[in-house]
């Protein structure tokens, strides 16, 4: 078992930072923690895709020396995934971290517990 995972450590490590990110995500309060656990998260999805497309003795799917046989490269579409998921979750991790700043600015606080608690309160005074 222990040879399994030394073999395949790129996947043994996205599995790892994955249960970090879910952890961090589901056992801490404040909005900031989330968001670094979310992006955890991610780091450790694209470093599982990145793993799978790599095949050992393979290179990028580029024509330079006129070799044109498929088993000579790699599959660019695991490739293409991490760069379109890296640009989605740039943008998702910039949008939350707005909402996170008007939050702030609203509850002078970033204690999810804290947020709920007072925006109750707000609404059963209305």
């Amino acid at each position: 078992m222990i040879d399994a995972l030394l073999t395949n450590y790129e996947e043994t490590v996205a599995v790892i930072l994955f249960v970090i990110g879910l952890g961090t995500l589901l056992f801490q309060r404040n909005l900031i923690r989330k968001i670094i656990g979310m992006n955890i998260m991610d780091t450790g999805c694209f470093l599982f895709l990145a793993g799978m497309g790599y095949i050992e003795g393979r290179r990028a799917p580029i024509i330079t020396d006129g070799t044109t046989d498929p088993a000579a490269f790699i599959n660019p579409v695991p490739a293409g995934l991490v760069l379109t998921g890296i640009v989605v979750s740039v943008s998702v991790t910039a949008v939350m971290l707005a909402l996170t700043v008007r939050l702030y600015r609203r509850y002078h606080t970033l204690d999810l517990d804290e947020i709920y608690s007072v925006s109750k309160h707000r609404l059963e005074d209305r």
